[in-house]
């Protein structure tokens, strides 16, 4: 998977920490890994350090502790290090970017530029870029939140749809660059034993938990006007969801792909207002204990209102109105200072519909598919056995696919894995604009009604949210999966 040529990667929000812990430690391991043209460019854009001897000076104090547990080849690191140049940069003057497009001297490399800054510079940067030609024939990487609302959000496409094409712009989101996902898309359309399987008459429910035990930190500020749905749910799960469920693309093309995902999104059956109090759970975490440490509540947070009634937590039931899924609860969850740090997809699959075992195959429950994003990357099918001895006594074993058991050679990251794409021009794993139209609008029903009612339901931190989001599921006879290890 190396680049296919020369490319000048352009850092916009160079010191941020978005480009801090991920974005230059994921352009390192693919230096290390020979997967960077030897021409190739990054280009780091900030206006807090004086010169490149400086910003190297603080790359090497703050990226190196976030580079690959394997530790650091001190030889590759110095020679991607060489790789990087630095421009100072004031959004507020004109002449600066002339000096950017000077700095970028070479004109048959592929240009890319990362905008690792808040969404309210996302336009001027545009802007600013095409006063001096530098949007022609260039990649542009958009990062989350993309608008606070669907207006805000059209209005951030339009205004960016003006100075790039559709095909330049890469809307990033960064769960669907991890190796189980991509191995989700393999398990579905590389193997015939799944694809009967994966429909309503074999499958009870789904869930798809992405889970933190960190609070906000020192995005306090951001995060009380943004909010879990808006955080996690109207980009990351929703994405998540839309893969578990599409239809075989034609290809793996970038639109074949991301049709399939749009349709899915298209078929999510709408939510009336008034029924979002039976399919959506809004939670806040207060004071509580994680790990055997005292954490405070969220309105104590730095940054956050104390009378804050923004969400830490949401739980939503979903239904997909197409004819594979029709009358399959989808249940979604995710929230800040749970009880563990876990992402992953859970497929129930239906009971037989009759145990001539006896009842401890009724005991023994059903088989179930768990794919775990994180912490472990790990695909597990759970069926059922006869547990050694005298007697029919049935037990849960699972098939386990343990990526750092089976394949030997390192994975790659998701941002590794997205950033080459962006360097290769290949769409995919990004987010098209009608896919985020289609979740935004889904979305705005609950946003409203948060907006214009009550408060979230109290939680304590490292616990797994309120007790409605498992009376939601024990509705339909089901319970968050919990115990996984």
């Amino acid at each position: 998977m190396q680049t296919d040529s020369s490319f000048t990667f352009v850092l916009f929000g160079g010191t941020g920490d978005l480009s801090m812990r991920k974005i230059l430690p994921a352009l390192y391991e693919a230096h290390r890994a020979g997967m960077l043209a030897a021409s190739g460019k990054i280009v780091a854009v900030a206006r807090h350090e004086e010169d490149r001897t400086g910003y190297l000076q603080w790359v090497n104090e703050h990226v190196k502790a976030h580079v690959a547990k394997s530790g650091i080849d001190e030889n590759a690191w110095a020679s991607f290090v060489d790789r990087i140049e630095y421009v100072k940069l004031d959004l507020g003057k004109a002449e600066d970017f002339v000096k950017l497009r000077d700095a970028l001297q070479d004109q048959s490399a592929t240009r890319v530029f990362y905008l690792a800054t808040g969404p309210s510079l996302f336009v001027p940067i545009c802007h600013a870029l095409a006063s001096v030609g530098l949007n022609e024939n260039a990649r542009i990487v958009l990062e989350k939140p993309l608008g606070y609302d669907l207006r805000s959000s059209n209005a951030i496409n339009d205004a960016v749809g003006e100075i790039f094409a559709e095909e330049q712009i890469y809307r990033i989101d960064h769960y669907l660059g991890k190796e189980p996902v991509q191995n989700l898309l393999a398990l579905r359309f590389g193997n015939a034993l799944f694809e009967p399987l994966w429909r309503r008459e074999w499958v009870e429910s789904i869930q798809i938990t992405i889970a933190e035990e960190l609070g906000v930190e020192a995005r306090g500020d951001f995060y009380d006007n943004t909010g879990a749905l808006r955080d996690m749910v109207q980009n990351h799960l929703l994405q998540l969801l839309s893969i578990v469920a599409m239809e075989p693309p034609h290809s793996m093309d970038s639109d074949s792909v991301r049709d399939e995902k749009l349709r899915v999104l298209r078929a999510l059956k709408p939510i009336d207002p008034r029924d979002i109090s039976k399919v959506a759970v809004r939670g806040q975490y207060h004071a509580g204990v994680i790990r055997g440490t005292s954490v405070p509540a969220y309105a104590t947070e730095s940054g956050v209102k104390t009378d804050s009634a923004t969400e830490t937590f949401v739980a939503l039931k979903v239904e997909i109105e197409n004819w594979r899924w029709a009358g399959v609860p989808f249940f979604l969850r995710t929230g800040k200072r749970l009880a563990d740090r876990v992402a992953e997809i859970v497929v129930n699959f239906r009971a037989v519909p009759h145990s001539a075992l006896g009842a401890s195959a009724l005991r023994a429950g059903a088989n179930r598919l768990v794919i775990r994003l994180q912490p472990n990357e790990t695909i597990r099918l759970y069926c059922l056995a006869k547990k050694p001895g005298e007697g029919m006594n049935l037990s849960s074993v699972h098939l386990d696919l343990a990526f750092d058991q089976f394949f030997k050679e390192g994975q790659m990251e998701a941002y590794q894995r997205l950033l080459l794409d962006v360097i290769n021009g290949r769409l995919a794993l990004f987010v098209r604009r009608d896919e985020q139209e289609a979740a935004w609008k889904w979305v705005e029903p609950i946003l409203n009604e948060w907006a214009a009612s009550g408060k979230p339901k109290p939680y304590a931190a490292g616990t797994w949210g309120p007790a409605a989001a498992s009376a939601m599921l024990a509705q339909h006879g089901t319970c968050w999966l919990e115990e996984e290890n």
